[in-house]
């Protein structure tokens, strides 16, 4: 509905803007005319509207038919055959049109031209006549062009925001089953060691699992959201955390009503978890997220590095990938992302724009 829409809304206009354009070329000549006393301005008028029927019937047979189903289909030749006939017709027609109905040719202070001063016949055909509508028809395969680009280009352009969409389900729909494999994997760890830690850890799983599958349906959403559900995350997996661990996460943001892409920080975080924990040796996380500027949102994790073996399942290794796509979707040109390892450290950042609720 909302295309049928825009189409009409495009259409009408169009009509607006050639009807204005016609009606300018209609009415000029009497806005310029010397207020002449024996001036007929009903013969003029009537001669003018001749002339302008026979502009609109050039460029509209144009506009309509030639440039349509002959030019766009690259009959050059035929499509100048047809012009040529038709404008030759169309000057033919208005030349014994007007012998017909000849007007007296005004001339300044009121006289009248002799007849030996008119132009001859076949320089007024060719020059006034001919070429006029030869620049008609140049100025309609123009204007046509002209909107078929536009056309084409809105098409292309709507087709790209399909598939962009298309592909953030997608990705989405990779992210999901992703997410809920590794928090899985956590609680199975949990079962023999802690059964009670473990129906704690399923009942916060539910809680993360509806905002995944039902509430970040959207491209963005507000930050108090995102960082509800980060803070959900972070304390189930705190559970499984052993003393040796340093966990800490600091959020700093006051502008919690502005908008973000949902999901994106939570694959940083879950890398921070999954790579950043050993049973046997002392670790730690560290989790920063603050806005600056009140502009952007910053989140940066240092973790203790303890890289997975090939024979470790746990994870399929897509998130940082996913998330690096849907960034470029998101935020092309706009973000920044950097992980590196100095040491015996991990560090990643990201950074995004913060966007306002209608902008969204």
């Amino acid at each position: 509905m909302n295309k049928i829409t825009k189409t009409g809304s495009r259409n009408f206009i169009q009509f607006l803007i050639h009807f204005i354009a016609w009606g300018l070329i209609f009415l000029l000549p009497f806005i310029i005319f010397d207020k002449d006393p024996d001036f007929n301005i009903m013969d003029k008028m009537s001669h003018h509207a001749v002339w302008v029927t026979s502009l609109l019937i050039v460029f509209y047979t144009n506009y309509f038919l030639l440039i349509e189903k002959i030019l766009f289909n690259r009959k050059i030749g035929k499509f100048s055959l047809y012009n040529i006939v038709l404008i030759l017709s169309v000057a033919i027609a208005i030349h014994f049109w007007q012998q017909a109905t000849m007007m007296p040719h005004p001339m300044p202070h009121g006289g009248k031209f002799p007849p030996q001063y008119i132009l001859p016949f076949g320089i007024s055909f060719v020059v006034r006549d001919i070429l006029t509508l030869l620049v008609i028809v140049g100025l309609s395969v123009a204007v046509k062009m002209t909107a078929k680009w536009y056309k084409t280009e809105v098409e292309r352009q709507e087709e790209e925001k399909k598939h962009t969409e298309a592909e953030l389900t997608n990705l989405r729909q990779q992210l999901n089953p992703h997410f809920l494999f590794n928090t899985l994997n956590n609680i199975y760890a949990l079962i023999a060691i802690s059964p009670e830690k473990a129906q704690n850890s399923m009942l916060e799983l539910s809680k993360l699992l509806r905002y995944v599958l039902y509430e970040n349906n959207d491209n963005f959403v507000s930050v108090e959201h995102e960082l509800n559900f980060i803070h959900n995350y972070v304390e189930l997996m705190r559970i499984r955390l052993n003393a040796d661990v340093d966990l800490k996460v600091e959020i700093n943001i006051d502008q919690t009503d502005k908008m973000i892409a949902p999901l994106l920080f939570i694959a940083l975080i879950e890398n921070a978890f999954k790579h950043g924990v050993s049973p046997s040796s002392p670790s730690f996380i560290h989790i920063d997220i603050h806005e600056l500027n009140n502009e952007q949102l910053i989140c940066m994790i240092r973790n203790s590095y303890f890289p997975k073996t090939e024979t470790d399942k746990s994870g399929s290794g897509i998130g940082l990938e996913n998330l690096r796509k849907r960034l470029e979707i998101l935020y092309p040109h706009k973000h920044i992302i950097r992980t590196e390892k100095e040491g015996e450290i991990f560090i990643s950042e990201l950074i995004i724009p913060l966007n306002n609720q209608e902008q969204s």
